[in-house]
């Protein structure tokens, strides 16, 4: 390789890393990377498998989370209901991918007295998960886990996680990763589990 070729190799490569630096340290490195995993979600790849789980598990009920408010919700009073929990963070891309289609199908649920969603985010304040959701229009029910540890059924190995209860209380689906809630195949999951 000529000292030139190198030159221009070596500048291509710091430009390329003067513009991941920029992303990273004006903290938009989270929103590029969503947006590219958003256009991949928009091709399908990454709708949800909504084939029933062989072995479902007995949901919890035994917690309560703390609300973008400050209000206590009391996770026992959703047994009965058919709800869409999903765990995430605004550091995580990701999750920031996928809540577009999480936002689209809350709207078209949000008045149906037979679901819930519990958006549980993992960020360290509420402040900060307090200004995403505001800033993107998400209207979404976002809360908090508080003292008492959010039960073993649910513990995940990275968020995103997405779980949904049935109204008999067992855990229906779960899916680590992002996925695209918007599809056909998980509104007539959901619409079974509601006209159950």
């Amino acid at each position: 390789m000529t000292s030139s070729k190198i030159k221009k190799e070596v500048k291509e490569w710091g430009i390329f890393a003067i513009i991941l630096l920029t992303l990273y340290f004006t903290g938009l490195h989270t929103e590029v990377a969503a947006f590219t995993q958003r256009i991949v979600l928009a091709t399908g790849i990454a709708n949800p498998d909504t084939t029933p789980l062989e072995d479902k598990e007995k949901a919890a009920y035994d917690f309560t989370l703390t609300g973008l408010d400050g209000s206590t919700l009391d996770f026992e009073t959703l047994k009965g209901k058919v709800i869409f929990i999903n765990m995430w963070a605004t550091w995580c891309a990701p999750c920031v991918a996928e809540m577009p289609s999480i936002k689209e199908m809350y709207s078209h649920y949000k008045d149906n007295p037979d679901v819930v969603f519990v958006m549980i985010s993992f960020d360290k304040t509420a402040e900060k998960a307090g200004k995403f959701v505001k800033k993107k229009g998400y209207d979404m029910p976002v809360y908090f886990p508080n003292e008492t540890q959010i039960p073993k059924v649910y513990e995940s190995k990275g968020i995103p996680t997405t779980y949904v209860i049935d109204k008999e209380g067992y855990i229906v689906y779960r899916k680590v990763g992002m996925a695209n809630y918007e599809s056909k195949s998980f509104a007539k999951m959901l619409d079974g589990l509601i006209a159950k």
